[in-house]
């Protein structure tokens, strides 16, 4: 009874740190594509689209101790027209230093990035398929389409929008939404789509050294332009995704922390079982002058022991397995992707907290049933 308990306890708690250290590899795999396109910090007006940035709040901005490189950028959703098909997406102008502050062309899949001051674009894969062009098809250019801005009436549907030709000349594939969501084009194709003047922009990205503190960096921000800007990092950039992937993380673990609970059950089990077992051994402690209380701390301990024990034998097990399949791509996602897990203390640690703390719960549960009359009978 008790190795069937011992053996519960090590498969409930390498399965829960085996799941948990997939999840962690499922978490980086899943938000490895953003950082191909996400900023460190993104500044965004703290009103209005737009804001106004002169060349001399560059210079001050780029000194900034921590700031590694800056993008300058205009976002506004558009029309895409190809031929007799419309799209609704979102154009982000770039600037040169774009690919400073981001890796976005290396997730290119055809053709090339934009060049400076032309009407080139590359967009997604998505937006390609909706509206069935390829690259470098100079015959059949895109047209992009926004509201123009003001009141009043307009006296005919074409008077209502700027427009721009364009010309695809790449593709990128990063993930579903960032395929059907994006197109890029230089920042000079965006300012004449959008009317916006030289020091006009929607958004500034920056990319921050290795040794930088993120803190420090908007706090000097904030000191230099007070309440001109709404500063967001990756995370904040993606709370959607990281809010989803951390509530699959919880519920998770609360899943298989109630099959630890249930292989307990065989841990209470096991103790009642030998408290039974040892009822004239324990008859004979009491009449010696062993007082009850001593008696359940005996079995206490032994069923503490008996989990923490079987727990970390079970993380060590689980350790073995996800260790073997980072090396070794034991189970494969895609005949070329295996699946994705890894190692962190955080996980060996909760699981080793879970267990200790129903370990004990557990245990006490099962040592309460030693009393005066199972004893004394």
């Amino acid at each position: 009874m008790t190795l069937i308990a011992s053996g519960g306890v090590i498969i409930a708690s390498a399965a829960l740190f085996i799941v948990l250290s997939v999840f962690a590899g499922l978490k980086d795999f899943s938000l490895q594509f953003s950082s191909f396109v996400d900023p460190d910090i993104k500044l965004l007006p703290s009103s209005g689209k737009s804001f106004e940035f002169t060349e001399e709040a560059v210079l001050v901005l780029n000194n900034i101790d921590g700031i590694e490189a800056s993008s300058f950028i205009i976002e506004e959703r558009v029309i895409i027209k190809s031929e007799n098909k419309n799209l609704l997406a979102t154009l982000k102008g770039v600037d040169p230093n774009y690919l400073s502050v981001t890796h976005v062309d290396s997730m290119l899949s055809r053709g090339n990035w934009i060049e400076e001051g032309s009407n080139d674009v590359v967009s997604g894969w998505g937006i390609s398929n909706n509206l069935s062009f390829g690259v470098f098809d100079y015959l059949k250019p895109l047209s992009l389409y926004v509201p123009k801005p003001g009141k009043g009436q307009f006296s005919s549907l074409k008077g209502a929008y700027n427009s721009i030709y364009v010309n695809n000349v790449g593709l990128f594939d990063i993930n579903e939404e960032l395929n059907n969501e994006f197109i890029y084009a230089d920042i000079s194709a965006a300012k004449s789509l959008l009317n916006y003047n030289d020091n006009q922009y929607s958004a500034i990205e920056l990319k921050l050294t290795d040794n930088s503190k993120e803190a420090q960096v908007k706090s000097e921000i904030e000191r230099l332009y007070p309440s001109k800007f709404i500063m967001k990092n990756r995370e904040q950039l993606n709370d959607a995704l990281y809010k989803m992937l951390n509530t699959e993380n919880l519920a998770i673990y609360l899943i298989f922390t109630l099959v630890i609970i249930i292989a307990l059950f065989n841990v209470i089990g096991a103790i009642i079982m030998m408290i039974l077992d040892k009822k004239k051994s324990l008859s004979t402690l009491f009449n010696l002058g062993v007082e009850t209380k001593s008696i359940k701390s005996i079995f206490f301990f032994q069923g503490s022991l008996m989990t923490i024990l079987s727990g970390i034998v079970g993380v060590l097990l689980g350790l073995v397995i996800v260790f073997l399949q980072q090396q070794f791509d034991l189970v494969m996602l895609t005949p070329e992707l295996p699946y994705p897990v890894r190692l962190k203390l955080i996980n060996v640690l909760i699981v080793v907290a879970t267990l200790f703390i129903l370990g004990i719960v557990a245990s006490r549960i099962a040592s309460q049933r030693i009393n005066r009359e199972l004893i004394s009978s």
